[in-house]
């Protein structure tokens, strides 16, 4: 991915730089569903500062401002699963995460 385009999946939320976790399975190549449950396997590397499950009120701001939810984010009034976000060191464990789950699977 161009860094243009990782810059523009960048969003301020609770006063930190975060990127989405349907942006980052994209960036990483793999599914969604499979980002969250290698999280959901391993929520004690991720603490509150490297992580967190949107709100409602997060999700709906973040919907109405921008119009990049095309890609089947979004439809209906929420989605099934709230996106989780990831602050800077939140991208990097994730990123170790996949590694070795990935390394694990393939």
């Amino acid at each position: 991915m161009q860094l243009q385009v990782i810059q523009k999946k960048i969003y301020e939320l609770r006063g930190q730089k975060v990127m989405l976790d349907f942006d980052l399975a994209e960036l990483y190549e793999v599914e969604t569903r499979v980002l969250k449950q290698a999280v959901k396997r391993n929520l004690d590397i991720f603490p509150d500062d490297f992580m967190f499950e949107l709100t409602r009120d997060e999700w709906k701001l973040l919907t109405s401002q921008f119009v990049m939810f095309e890609k089947g984010q979004g439809k209906g009034k929420y989605p099934k699963y709230l996106p989780f976000a990831f602050t800077e060191h939140g991208v990097t464990m994730l990123a170790n995460t996949l590694k070795v789950k990935l390394l694990l699977f393939s």
